[in-house]
């Protein structure tokens, strides 16, 4: 008899359908699986046999032969072990065939017939809904991360058993809906640090309040200890609140990395990620042979913080050109490309010199001019060109450092951040981008039109400090989310000189 089951797999992060066929035919006992079936899906076998067994059903003694369709494209995973292990007992006739068409099926057994939990359920959930199904059919472990997507019954099993008896009519399997809450809950954050802990740098707080804003890339140079690494950690406690669609594009990221937490399935928080300097391009852009996502990926609508910047190779450094321009990522290898979201704020910090006492007051830098040249050459001009704010940190003043905490803290910077955010997406809703990070020319000719005065201090930078176009655009582009945050329509005059004075590099001050 043969048997048809739905089931799932993921190219890149987009889930598409795998149709499991089973069939079983007289001959000498065999079990074989076809389809480009990788090793874990091969292996399958063993823990099918002994899991129908540990079940309590009879494993048949006849020739089995299992196509996973489409068989041009190679399966990878565990989470064909249920569906393969359902299709064998339908063709058995142990299982009605009446429901299962409704149902994606995905899950792994262990040897008693248990359901262990798998990866990249989210996006079998989104598959589903948008392929119609009814429902889905997945471990116990991952019910409340399928649960994200309204619209589908999500079944949570934990035994072969239970499924037979669902399908047989014996039992019910109560359907996991998202709680309601939820939906707001996600904006209840427990950073655990705060903007007002940093002592000092009031000229760093403010340029990142500017990025927050705006979601403005930023590069901070100044010597050791001077609190670059505390105040990018603490960026993402002043970013604005998460939308639910901006959490489930995460999510989606995370789920097919298998790094969603149990009963955790939404992040509070926007992504933090802060990679070590020897990691290498595929471990940054993503890569594989199976293209998977890879840092850059996994800080979608966040903060991608690379400290050290001039440590890491040069190579790695430029491959975020792309997608510091394009907001995504395209891998392509042979007879398969994957496209990665790559919406990422660039934050990253670095000594200004291979000691990093360079431009210090107490006169502690031991560096020649070649060895500085050296260390600043990893950076390229393009690469600088594509971050918007560039600030120096100075040292931290003792009298600073042992004040209590003051200044605004995060929430209150929160809000003010989040109203200008909502002015640029009320601004930009017609178009492709929602922030002003992302603006092209066409948008800074339509929304961010400049007086002759404005013009004529633009056109000093140009001439005297050598901005490039894209530095230009990059001055514009902040002058109008400095405008935001005063709720003020119109670029003037002090906005662009504030956003001209934020790019040091370009100014000869760093």
């Amino acid at each position: 008899m043969l048997a048809k089951i739905d089931s799932c797999s993921v190219a890149g992060i987009d889930g598409f359908i795998v149709e499991v066929e089973v069939d079983i035919s007289y001959g000498l006992p065999g079990f074989s699986i076809v389809g480009l079936p990788e090793v874990s899906v091969r292996e399958s076998k063993d823990r099918v046999k002994t899991a129908i067994k540990n079940s309590g059903y009879t494993f048949p003694m006849e020739r089995i032969v299992v196509n996973l369709a489409p068989a041009d494209v190679k399966k990878e995973g565990t989470g064909f072990d249920l569906p393969v292990s359902i299709g064998i007992l339908v063709a058995s006739e142990v299982i009605s065939p009446d429901k299962i068409s409704r149902y994606i099926i995905s899950g792994e057994l262990s040897l008693d017939g248990k359901i262990k939990p798998v990866k990249s359920v989210l996006p079998y959930a989104l598959t589903a809904k948008e392929k119609g199904y009814k429902g889905i059919i997945i471990p116990f472990e991952n019910a409340d991360e399928a649960a994200m997507v309204d619209g589908i019954d999500v079944l949570p099993v934990k035994s072969l058993s239970q499924i037979v008896d669902f399908f047989s009519g014996f039992v019910e399997i109560k359907t996991v809906h998202m709680d309601p809450l939820w939906r707001t809950r996600f904006q209840d954050k427990a950073y655990g640090i705060d903007f007002s802990e940093v002592g000092g740098q009031h000229h760093a707080k403010r340029a990142l309040e500017i990025a927050a804003a705006g979601f403005h890339n930023v590069l901070m140079t100044g010597p050791p200890g001077s609190g670059k690494s505390m105040l990018a950690k603490r960026l993402p406690t002043i970013l604005p609140d998460l939308s639910f669609e901006e959490i489930v594009e995460v999510a989606r990221i995370y789920s097919v990395l298998g790094l969603i937490e149990d009963k955790k399935p939404y992040r509070s928080t926007r992504p933090f990620r802060s990679p070590h300097h020897t990691i290498s391009e595929a471990g940054l852009v993503g890569g594989g042979s199976k293209p998977g996502p890879g840092e850059i990926s996994l800080a979608h609508n966040g903060v991608l913080f690379l400290d050290e910047l001039p440590e890491f190779k040069k190579n790695v450094l430029e491959v975020l050109r792309q997608p510091l321009e394009d907001g995504k990522i395209c891998i392509a290898r042979a007879g398969m490309r994957a496209t990665f979201p790559a919406q990422f704020m660039l934050v990253a910090a670095m000594n200004p010199c291979p000691c990093g006492y360079l431009f210090d007051p107490m006169g502690k830098c031991t560096c020649t001019q070649p060895q500085i040249q050296r260390y600043r050459s990893k950076i390229s001009g393009p690469l600088l060109d594509r971050i918007d704010i560039q600030i120096e940190v100075p040292r931290v003043e003792y009298k600073d450092l042992v004040a209590k905490p003051s200044g605004n803290r995060s929430s209150q910077i929160r809000k003010r951040v989040n109203i200008a955010r909502k002015i640029q997406e009320a601004r930009l809703k017609k178009t492709a981008v929602s922030c002003n990070a992302r603006m092209h020319s066409r948008h800074l000719k339509k929304f961010c039109s400049l007086d002759p005065a404005c013009e004529k201090i633009l056109e000093q930078a140009v001439d005297v400090l050598g901005f490039s176009a894209r530095a230009c655009h990059s001055v514009i582009r902040v002058g109008r989310t400095i405008a935001d945050l005063e709720k003020n329509p119109k670029i003037e005059r002090h906005h662009l000189a504030e956003a001209i004075q934020l790019r040091s590099f370009d100014r000869g001050f760093i």
